[in-house]
């Protein structure tokens, strides 16, 4: 019932709107005396039969079936299309019938002149009564006696109005009738909206209250942590002279074993290796005790976030580009791969590097992203030309420093530092780690500029802090 009266309400603000007054009156007057408000199927039948074929308004009975066609026009309506079209004929025939039955032969003339063209579209149903009308007495006739009898009238009567009720009060709604209930649908979305709103901003608010309950946690986790360390340094530092002279043992052993090093130089180094171990340890004691003050760092929110695939083994590391658009990351199958994460940004530069050997370092050019440096387990260098998409160098360390430990670009100058390590073996960490060698290469010529020769825990202590451009030089003269 609301959905009628919404409907109806709907058709009366459209005749006002478009002025439709006499129309207007008249929903009015039919409005006022409606008894139901269901579907009426005598009033339709009524319209057929008792004004449109008794007073030979043709257009408008082929224009009521018109508009029934279209309710017809999914697939699935394949079967009522079929009865409509059947009773479609026999509601015409019943036209020409009609006006025989009145004497109005011309009407029966007029009716074929106006739909002879639709009429032929059914060629075999319909090719026998275009004679009807010079026929003398056709109701005598065997071929139409049957449609001038009450009985068949009866019939197309019951079955147009068995048809009409059958898909106006099952299976068809007219739209209007629609209207209402979507209208209440989204009435309902908009309230269920509104109380998931509701609902997410106290998950909210709940998980704020998470978030700082877990960082006081981490807070006072991480103050117990620093004082365990800070008690275990103090217990064991009387030991570490000890292990500072097996370390220099190891130093006077080793100098047979390395080709163009004398025992000034190993001396040197051994010396060094002593003083920086002792100012490492003071280092690192000093940052523990600024762990313990320092504040923790905010939680970290994520605002995006994408996954590449394509290496087949673990990831070794990974860059960025000087300008952040492009990622270069590399793999121990001996790959390299150039992503663009960011959908905007041309992937013109994106290429997958094939370098033969476990891939142990990664750097960009820091002016550009034009080129890529790549350093390999067996002592390979080469440089990537990200524009041209091919390897524009491929340097080689020396055979005593086979394996590339990392490479750094200069921010100023066109020039890089390289870092190789030799193979060695042992018992300890020490006599495993060997020597290394610190090399400056310029990239505009591709040939080393200096080297520095140091034993590699003492040069990983120091190459993270190397400022390129005048790094190079003290180092040459620590060696």
């Amino acid at each position: 019932m609301e959905n009628v009266q919404y409907a109806e309400e709907l058709v009366r603000e459209f005749l006002v709107f478009r002025g439709f007054t006499n129309t207007l009156q008249a929903y009015e007057a039919e409005l006022s005396t409606e008894i139901g408000r269901n579907f009426e199927v005598d009033k339709i039948l009524d319209l057929v039969f008792s004004v449109y074929i008794p007073k030979y308004q043709l257009d408008r009975l082929l224009s009521i079936f018109s508009f029934l066609k279209q309710c017809f026009t999914s697939p699935a309506d394949t079967v009522l299309y079929t009865a409509l079209l059947k009773l479609e004929q026999s509601v015409l025939r019943y036209y020409v019938v009609n006006a025989l039955k009145s004497g109005r032969q011309e009407k029966v003339v007029e009716f074929f002149s106006a739909s002879g063209s639709y009429l032929m579209q059914k060629r075999e149903d319909w090719i026998a009564w275009f004679a009807i009308p010079y026929i003398k007495n056709p109701s005598l006739d065997p071929q139409f006696r049957m449609y001038f009898s009450k009985e068949w009238s009866d019939t197309l009567v019951l079955s147009f109005r068995n048809f009409l009720s059958g898909i106006f009060n099952g299976t068809r709604i007219p739209a209007l009738l629609k209207i209402s209930t979507e209208k209440n649908m989204i009435k309902c979305l908009k309230s269920d909206i509104k109380q998931l709103n509701n609902k997410l901003s106290e998950l909210q608010a709940l998980l704020e209250v998470k978030e700082v309950e877990l960082s006081l946690l981490r807070r006072s986790g991480n103050s117990i942590d620093s004082g365990h360390k800070n008690l275990l340094k103090i217990t064991t530092a009387g030991s570490s002279a000890d292990g500072q002279a097996s370390s220099g043992v190891y130093e006077e052993s080793s100098t047979s074993s390395i080709q163009g090093v004398d025992s000034h130089t190993l001396s040197s180094v051994k010396s060094r290796d002593e003083k920086l171990c002792d100012s490492s340890w003071m280092s690192n004691a000093e940052n523990e005790q600024i762990l313990v003050t320092e504040e923790d760092f905010p939680e970290v929110k994520v605002d995006f976030q994408e996954t590449f695939l394509g290496h087949n083994s673990s990831i070794s590391s990974c860059r960025f580009s000087a300008s952040g658009s492009n990622i270069a990351s590399s793999s121990t199958d001996g790959t390299v791969r150039i992503w663009t994460y960011d959908s905007s940004t041309p992937s013109s530069k994106n290429a997958t590097i094939y370098c033969g050997a476990e891939v142990r370092a990664l750097s960009w050019e820091c002016r550009s992203d034009r080129l890529l440096l790549i350093g390999t387990a067996n002592g390979g260098i080469k440089a990537w030309n990200a524009d041209a998409k091919r390897v524009v160098c491929d340097l080689s360390t020396s055979k005593d420093f086979p394996s590339v430990l990392d490479l750094k670009c200069s921010p100023v100058d066109p020039v890089f530092v390289s870092a190789a390590a030799s193979r060695w073996h042992g018992s300890t960490i020490f006599d495993r780690t060997g020597f290394a060698s610190l090399t400056v290469w310029h990239m505009k010529t591709w040939k080393p500029l200096s080297s520095l020769l140091a034993r590699i825990h003492l040069l990983l202590l120091h190459f993270a802090s190397i400022t390129m451009g005048r790094s190079w030089q003290p180092l040459q003269q620590m060696a």
